[in-house]
């Protein structure tokens, strides 16, 4: 059993993204997009924006990593094989004849394999991002988790600023504030690969990678199959919020006690 999980490990580590993983992950963050509102008008009123706010959802993290790291922020389109096949499925997504591209990936079966892929493609971000900080700071864990979750869950993170570029500003949706399932298990994938990498956690890289991708794909596919938008990490939050976060003063006291005790 033990060498059909490791044979298991190495080959999902061994496992090349591009182009068919960063294809699916492209698709997904751009049918997303389209799915937000007002995305489509935008679409059709300035195509330049669209593709704009395209490439930084599926960028993002890179765009977002380069910055935290003082490289350019430019630098991911540097890849021009990448941008065209980004460039192409944006363009698919949006303006295909009979919107045929669209409804086809929106189809449960195949939306589901295509979610799937896109959960792969976050391991090797999050991996990526935290082997990439740790070569520039030895010790610095909080730096390899900052820069892996800015790496996994770029787009989201800067999704104020996509925003802007459709002619929206919501910064109540600021995700920081209201954070996505995306942002929460890229979070918890950073920590765990930067515990790992600086061997507080007692694991092989592609042993992680394994644990890690089944659960994010798992849970993907089960909220999807069943409709839910509940974070599985919501009864963690609560107990931790409630014995941690809450504190007392009179001063809450009084004023939970509200209007009904004013004559």
């Amino acid at each position: 059993m033990m060498e059909l999980f490791d044979n298991l490990a190495h080959g999902l580590a061994n496992l090349s993204m591009f182009p068919y993983f960063d294809m699916a992950h492209y698709i997904v963050s751009i049918m997303a997009l389209r799915e937000q509102p007002g995305a489509l008008e935008v679409s059709r009123l300035s195509p330049l924006a669209c593709w704009f706010s395209s490439m930084l959802c599926c960028f993002g993290g890179a765009v977002l990593s380069g910055i935290m790291l003082a490289e350019p922020p430019v630098a991911p389109l540097s890849n021009g094989t990448r941008v065209m096949l980004a460039s192409l499925m944006w363009y698919l997504v949006f303006y295909c004849p009979s919107d045929l591209v669209y409804n086809s990936a929106a189809l449960l079966p195949l939306r589901l394999v295509l979610s799937g892929m896109k959960e792969v493609t976050r391991t090797w971000k999050v991996l990526g991002g935290v082997t990439l900080a740790q070569s520039k700071y030895k010790d610095g864990l909080l730096v390899m988790i900052a820069i892996g979750w800015a790496r996994g869950a770029g787009g989201g993170l800067i999704s104020n600023f996509e925003q802007l570029v459709r002619g929206v500003w919501k910064p109540e949706t600021n995700e920081l504030l209201r954070m996505s399932y995306p942002t929460k298990v890229t979070l918890v994938g950073a920590v765990l690969f930067a515990l790992q990498q600086s061997h507080y956690l007692p694991l092989h890289t592609h042993h992680l990678m394994l644990i890690y991708s089944t659960y994010t794909v798992a849970n993907k596919a089960r909220m999807m199959l069943t409709g839910s938008s509940t974070s599985p990490f919501a009864p963690v939050e609560s107990v931790l919020f409630k014995t941690l976060f809450t504190g007392f003063s009179p001063y809450a006291a009084l004023t939970r006690r509200g209007p009904e005790h004013v004559d």
